[in-house]
């Protein structure tokens, strides 16, 4: 036909019966030969072939190695116990803000303003400029206030937050209990408990924070909660809401752990038409520690809630806030390993550049359905293939927010300054935002809140280290049905695709070339985005080298790549675990790859737009659930007031004195009464805090009146209750002994040693610093006290902890003594006076 000439024939005689008969002798008669030249298309083929092969199969190879170095020999190191050399270094006293922060009243070392002098006077205008000091570091008379770091302990301050949404009480108590039973001491960790909103969970009979408050023992000293304002994370008038602060401690086996739970109440409109009043997200529950311990580490403005939290805290653990350093963040569906904190906290110190450390989460529920079942070998293989390869360069791409450890602050080389990490006010501000209205904001803020603080983190700091720890580990509750699976993994797959775009941006991460983090992260995000057309393709492969055997090597490589990806796990299994058993688990999820690489990823991107988190978490008589920070359009100016601590601490000590006052003139004009409880009331001596000083402005001053209700109303300096324990003490290291029947007899009965002849009281002494100041400079603080005062010894003391108190006890077990000093005494079960009420 005209136009046809050049073209190739060979199809037509192979399209008609007849002529494809004649086909071998056509070829008989008059083949001579191929052309000896490669075509271009061909030569790019065959380029683009065998570079993908040395790519892709050599970052499969340099992963499996990596991993089996990290797994063999680095993570053991950072696991074990810090060495006497580094407890022995210098350092920085816990107490010192960083650079600029240190503008408080009376405060001429640069420390915060609890650390220094006992006095709360007046501040003076010219103290309120940040400007107005350049060291933080050496006061008026040239001291710093430089310790050593086996006086801290090879146990840091710990604070553990647990955040709850819907979970019954089953959950909360496995997650409390495994805490709480860790091999850490009770004396530095400190559980803090976030109720998200006032909320029932489906199928649950009592709400989310009713269930909280009943596990908690709570501490008479605290009275009734008062709702205390915050900012919350939210539009219009979901940005101001409220929250009451229970303390007490968590009982359990034993171990008495300090405990606070936060449970968000919402503002008395909400509460009245809301259905779910106080609910802000996850996001809301992490920022209410983050926003506190900022603002306790820079004396920054608090809200009546951070100061809330602040007192109860110092009571509870003896010190004050700014001695935490890490921050252990738990979901209360997870059980965490007895071992895991201990190992987490010497991660960190054993690299001061660590910021973030993460372990192995396992499957509780892993043989409940067949949901359950294709997750284990994934939740397995994401941990010590990609996290271990990711740790050997420092650079984890994601904490799950279930068990992972943050650095609040860390010290700098030189063991003379601070480095604020999770609590830099450039992070809290980025991880608060409250309007977003990109698609790609809301994949980040929205769904993903734990990978994306993880993004923050990195981007912020790209040369410190994101660490995974396979040695500290713990179990937690996967979905067991398809359709809440379905919606976890909208949620992961979408953030997962949106953090890695903002991480590929980050240009100094550490490698060069395709052998570099940044190429890693590349990697991630193109092979997530193509999953659904990779498995398609793979299964063609597989049905097509089935049919159809390679012959030669060019032909073989997309099965070599294959057999590589698929084949390496199983091998990284047998010589890093030596648990068979994950092969099976292996071949179960082998089995589903169709449901992760296809049905999953195609429901993600088809609901890209998608911001709820559907199946989740229930709740009882929810409908579809709508975003987190979704708040009425109106914006109103919120009225949350906000003080320094000082102005606070100086508000509550002229309500008390207020009080006393008012209490006093009462007496005066009626006289005593008796009580509905029988006790006769009479008039109390005067209590002052110890940050108590010459305040001249009048007692009958109304100037501080609108502050009540914010400030709280009890007295925690009540000599009814015992004072506070003594927080830093030298526990590192101490030996597991228990007590045994007798000595605890002996300890219960013990009298007391009468310093002194008159029944007088003497004062507590200030024990809330880590160093008392002396004209010398600074001095450890020691429990051993002078013979007229004895110094309390700690009913939250751990049985793994025990204090050099308990040998005094034995040692005069047999002594009885009628007298009484006027400070009192206390074991490890309460006060050893029987006519005390605690």
């Amino acid at each position: 036909m005209p136009g046809d000439s050049g073209r190739d024939g060979t199809r037509l005689f192979y399209f008609h019966p007849d002529t494809r008969a004649a086909v071998p002798c056509l070829v008989q008669r008059y083949y001579a030969g191929n052309i000896d030249k490669v075509t271009p298309g061909c030569f790019v083929s065959q380029l683009v072939l065998y570079a993908g092969l040395i790519v892709i199969l050599s970052l499969v190879l340099v992963r499996f190695i990596m991993a089996c170095v990290f797994n063999w020999f680095l993570s053991a190191r950072l696991a074990g116990p810090p060495d006497t050399m580094t407890l022995n270094r210098s350092g920085i006293s816990p107490a010192v803000m960083p650079e600029g922060a240190n503008m408080s009243i009376d405060n001429p070392n640069g420390t915060a303003p609890w650390a220094g002098s006992k006095k709360l006077a007046k501040p003076s205008k010219s103290g309120r400029s940040l400007a107005s000091s350049n060291s933080t570091l050496v006061g008026a008379d040239g001291v710093a206030p430089v310790v050593s770091l086996a006086q801290i302990g090879a146990e840091l301050f710990a604070v553990c937050l647990v955040t709850c949404y819907s979970e019954g009480e089953e959950s909360l108590r496995t997650t409390l209990d495994s805490i709480s039973v860790t091999t850490y001491s009770d004396a530095r960790k400190l559980l803090f408990v976030v109720a998200d909103g006032m909320i029932t969970g489906a199928g649950e009979k009592r709400s989310t924070p009713d269930i909280c408050v009943g596990l908690l023992e709570a501490d008479p000293r605290f009275g009734n909660p008062v709702p205390m304002s915050y900012t919350a994370v939210g539009a219009g008038t979901k940005a101001e809401n409220r929250a009451m602060v229970y303390a007490g401690h968590y009982t359990v086996a034993g171990r008495r752990t300090p405990t606070v739970i936060v449970v968000k109440c919402g503002t008395e409109a909400e509460a009245a038409k809301e259905k779910k009043p106080g609910n802000r997200g996850k996001r809301d529950s992490q920022l209410i520690l983050m926003n506190f311990f900022s603002r306790v580490t820079y004396n920054d403005r608090m809200t009546p809630l951070d100061f809330d939290l602040f007192r109860k805290i110092h009571i509870l653990m003896g010190v004050t806030p700014d001695y935490f350093e890490v921050c252990l963040m738990v979901d209360a569906d997870t059980k965490v390993f007895p071992d895991s904190l201990k190992y987490l906290v010497n991660c960190m110190h054993h690299d001061q550049m660590i910021m973030g450390c993460c372990g192995e989460t396992r499957i509780a529920n892993k043989r409940q359905s067949w949901v359950t079942a294709i997750q284990v070998f994934e939740y397995f293989i994401s941990h010590h293939m990609a996290k271990a390869f990711e740790s050997v360069f420092g650079g984890v791409s994601c904490l799950p927010g279930c068990f992972s450890m943050f650095r609040l602050k860390a010290r700098k080389s030189t063991g003379e300054d601070w480095v604020p990490l999770i609590i830099k006010p450039e992070i809290v501000k980025e991880y608060s935002q409250s309007v977003v209205t990109t698609l790609h904001e809301k994949n980040l803020l929205l769904l993903g809140e734990d990978r994306f603080l993880t993004t923050i983190l990195i981007r912020t700091f790209p040369n410190r280290k994101m660490m995974f720890l396979p040695q500290a580990r713990c179990r937690t509750v996967v979905p067991d049905t398809f359709s809440i699976l379905l919606s976890q993994r909208r949620r992961w797959i979408n953030s997962t695709i949106h953090n890695l775009m903002e991480l590929v941006l980050v240009r100094n991460l550490c490698g060069t070339f395709c052998f570099s983090m940044q190429f890693v992260v590349f990697m991630d995000l193109l092979g997530t985005v193509v999953l659904p057309i990779a498995i398609t393709l793979t299964y063609t492969l597989i049905v097509d080298m089935a049919l159809h055997p390679p012959k030669t090597f060019d032909e073989a490589i997309p099965l070599m790549l294959l057999c590589a990806v698929l084949g390496l796990p199983a091998v990284l299994i047998l010589i890093t675990t030596r648990k068979v058993v994950y092969v099976f688990w292996m071949l179960i999820y082998l089995l589903a790859l169709p449901v992760w690489n296809l049905v999953l990823p195609v429901y993600a991107f088809w609901h890209f737009d998608d911001f709820s988190w559907g199946e989740t978490r229930k709740v009882e008589g929810e409908a579809k659930g709508e975003a987190h920070g979704e708040g009425a359009p109106v914006v109103t100016a919120a009225a949350i007031p906000l003080r320094r601590w000082e102005d606070w601490e100086r508000s509550r000590l002229r309500k008390i004195r207020r009080e006393e006052k008012r209490r006093r003139e009462f007496e005066r004009q009626h006289g005593g009464y008796m009580t509905a409880n029988g006790e006769r009331l009479t008039v109390r001596s005067e209590i002052n805090s110890q940050y108590d000083g010459s305040d001249t402005m009048s007692v009958t001053s109304s100037d501080d009146d609108h502050w009540g209700a914010q400030i709280g109303g009890y007295n925690e300096n009540n000599p009814q209750y015992p004072p506070p324990p003594l927080g830093l003490m030298s526990h590192a290291g101490g030996s597991a002994e228990s007590i045994a029947a007798s000595d605890l007899e002996a300890m219960l009965e013990v009298g007391f040693d009468d310093g002194s002849s008159s029944g007088t009281a003497r004062p507590h002494q200030t024990r809330f610093e880590l160093s008392d100041r002396q004209a010398n400079g600074y001095t450890p603080i020691s429990r051993s006290t002078s013979p007229g005062i004895l110094s309390p010894v700690s009913p939250l003391r751990p049985a793994d902890g025990m204090s050099s108190a308990a040998e005094e006890y034995r040692t005069h077990a047999k002594k009885r003594s009628g007298g009484r000093s006027g400070t009192r005494e206390y074991g490890p079960l309460g006060p050893l006076d029987p006519s005390s009420n605690f």
